[in-house]
This record gives structure tokens, C-alpha cells and sequence, in this order.
């Protein structure tokens, strides 16, 4: 005797079956969210009596790890991180309201990874440049900045390096960003006349623009976000943005991932003015300048060589201040209270003029 196959009343009852079981796991979380929210409305009166941040990146850190090395699937790792990043955004304003600081316009690649990092339910404040952002979160106008710091075509970021030079802020946690170009137009390419962005951004899609006859249009604009917005009211125009600069102006994409390089990463700093406490996964950035003599700054490197501490960056900038002076930023493996790390850092100030730590901070394990 065969199976029969199913009939359609048998495939249908199986359908109502399954949604009737969703519905009653949607009621289940929707109770589990709201204790949860109730719960993070008890830590923030704790935290608030004892002043304590409403963001600490160490926390973070861990949840989201946890996540990922306990999923169990079908779900991956992406989905459950952004339904959490949500989650936790809503918890920030349940506890207090959150403002961040970036480099504006709205639609800018800072927007983007500021609004990937701490979701939907904070304010965003955009700033002029680099120093405001620093400015904001010193002065006590934002809770945190999120600012550019290396790029992986272009490399360090010199206003960011040197706002460092002169603000107590520290760096709280890091964003890696994979950075995508987008042909922002309500024209088809046949139709355009001007396309505006950064030049840097130009560089990073010439032969894409080359490739479309578009690169002799190319007109530079003081950022991505602005290119886009001037896209927006002219006639003719298109710009090369990113997808949130996209839906801020109503700009259809009509080419998407247009770069060169599909390996385009920015990597940001979350600052803060509270340190962040060890997670075991951490690293630290380091401010120095050497003194003046010959294989100083070997000397600094051998310290940590020595302490068995890997750096995983190092990079200088002239000094504003002296001629011929230069300052490294290094990126160091560990917590400024690790041992090993503390032991280079105590030895790397002998063979220094000046070093300051930024800041330890959980190390970003993903690419957003």
C-alpha cells in the first residue's frame, strides 16, 4: 500500500497549525521583552543612583558574544545581533535617553555606523567635523561620539588622530564598517548629467566611472551625505552615497556596491569619558612620542616586544607644536589592567617624552 499524498485541507490545517504555534511564541516573547525592559528600568535607577554610565561597551561585548557562541540556529549570527542591537537600544532609553555625537551631515558613513552600533531609540546629534564631536562628549552635551579613525585603502584618519592630542575623552569601544558606494539618482544613467560626492569617494569608484562614462561628470562635494542632498534638488544630478543617505533624501539606488574594492572597511571610534572594564578580549590604544635620540623608537617597540604584547597598529602624525616632532598611535593587544600590558607600558614611559592610554576597549569581532 502507497502513501497518499497530501491534500490540500491536510497542507492547509498544517499551515493554520504552525501560525497558531508562531502566534503563541510571539505572545511568549512579547512577555519576555517587557520583564526585560522592566528589568533594564531596575538597572538604570541602580546606575543612576550610583552615577554610574548607561552604556558600558564591556556589557555589550559580552551579551552579543554570547549570543553568537550559543545560537543554535536556523537564525544567523546577523539576525540575532540586530534584533539585540534594537533591544538594547530601547533598553538605553528606558533607562535614560542616550544622545550621540557624529560627523555629520545626516547620511553620512559615521550616521550609518552610529546608527548600526546603538539602533533607533537614541538621539543623534550630527557635528561640522572631527573636533566637535570630541567637544560634544567633553563638554557633556553628548553621552558619546562616533568619529572615523582608519580606513583600510586610505589609512589613519589625521583630524581624528590629532583631536587626540587635545581633549581627556576616551575611547570607549570600536566599529569595523564595510563601506559601499551607491549611484544615488532619481535618473537613469543615460540621463545624468553631474554626479557629486567626496573626492576620496571618486578615487575609491573610478573605474566603476570610467567604465560608465560617468567620471569626466564627477563634481566634488564637502561630503556624501551633502552630495546627496544636492542630488536631491537639482535636476540631471546624481550622487555617490550610502543606503541611509539614500532613504534620508528619496533617492532611488540605481547602481548599488559600485566601489573598486569590495573590501573597503572604516573603522570608528565610540568615545566616552568613562573607561571601558576588561572583557579578555580587549584592546588598547596608545598616544606616544619619543624622546630624541637615536632608535628611541625602537627602544619603545622592544619594551613591548618584550612584555609579549602584539601591536597590531602603529602609525605617526607630525606635531603641531614642534618641528620635526612626531606622535605614534599604536594599538595594542589587552586591557590597560592586564599585567603584561601594564608592565610595557610602565617600561615604553622611559623611552618617552610624553604617553597617553586612550582607552581600552572590547575588541570588534564582526564587520557590520
Amino acid at each position: 500500500m502507497t502513501d497518499q499524498p497530501n491534500r490540500p485541507d491536510d497542507s492547509l490545517a498544517d499551515l493554520v497549525a504552525v501560525r497558531r504555534r508562531i502566534d503563541e511564541i510571539d505572545e511568549a516573547l512579547l512577555r519576555l521583552i517587557s520583564e526585560r525592559g522592566r528589568l533594564a528600568q531596575r538597572i538604570g535607577r541602580i546606575k543612576a543612583a550610583g552615577a554610574a554610565p548607561v552604556y558600558a561597551s564591556d556589557r555589550e561585548s559580552e551579551i552579543l558574544q554570547r549570543l553568537c557562541r550559543d545560537n543554535p540556529g536556523p537564525f544567523p549570527n546577523s539576525v540575532l545581533l540586530a534584533i539585540y542591537r534594537e533591544l538594547m537600544s530601547g533598553s538605553f532609553a528606558l533607562e535614560r535617553p542616550l544622545r550621540i555625537a557624529f560627523l555629520g551631515p545626516l547620511g553620512s558613513f559615521s550616521h550609518l555606523a552610529a546608527s548600526g552600533k546603538f539602533g533607533a531609540a537614541v538621539e543623534y546629534e550630527p557635528v561640522a567635523d572631527i573636533r566637535a564631536a570630541f567637544a560634544e562628549v567633553e563638554r557633556g552635551h553628548a553621552d558619546f561620539a562616533v568619529v572615523p579613525v582608519e580606513n583600510s585603502l586610505g589609512g589613519g584618519i589625521s583630524e581624528t588622530l590629532d583631536a587626540f592630542l587635545d581633549t581627556p575623552v576616551k575611547v570607549c569601544a570600536e566599529i569595523n564598517r564595510r563601506i559601499h558606494h551607491n549611484l544615488l539618482s532619481r535618473h537613469g544613467l543615460g540621463e545624468i548629467e553631474r554626479v557629486y560626492s567626496k573626492p576620496e569617494v571618486f578615487d575609491q569608484c573610478r573605474r566603476w566611472l570610467m567604465e560608465t562614462g560617468l567620471l569626466p561628470k564627477a563634481i566634488a562635494a564637502p561630503s556624501t551625505a551633502r552630495a546627496a542632498q544636492m542630488a536631491a534638488g537639482e535636476s540631471g544630478s546624481a550622487a555617490i552615497g550610502s543606503k541611509l543617505a539614500a532613504e534620508l533624501h528619496h533617492l532611488p539606488i540605481q547602481v548599488a556596491n559600485i566601489e573598486d574594492n569590495p573590501n573597503n572597511v572604516t573603522r570608528f571610534f565610540v568615545l566616552g569619558c568613562e573607561p571601558a572594564r576588561r572583557t579578555g578580549d580587549d584592546k588598547t590604544s596608545i598616544l606616544f612620542t619619543t624622546a630624541h635620540k637615536a632608535g628611541a623608537l625602537v627602544d619603545v617597540l622592544n619594551v613591548f616586544r618584550s612584555a609579549g604584547v602584539n601591536l597590531s597598529m602603529i602609525t605617526s602624525q607630525p606635531s603641531r607644536r614642534n618641528a620635526w616632532e612626531y606622535y605614534f598611535f599604536v594599538d595594542a593587544e589587552g586591557h590597560v589592567d592586564d599585567e603584561p600590558l601594564k608592565a610595557a607600558l610602565a617600561g615604553a614611559r622611559e623611552h618617552c617624552l610624553h604617553l597617553t592610554v586612550l582607552g581600552s576597549y572590547p575588541r570588534a569581532t564582526v564587520v557590520t
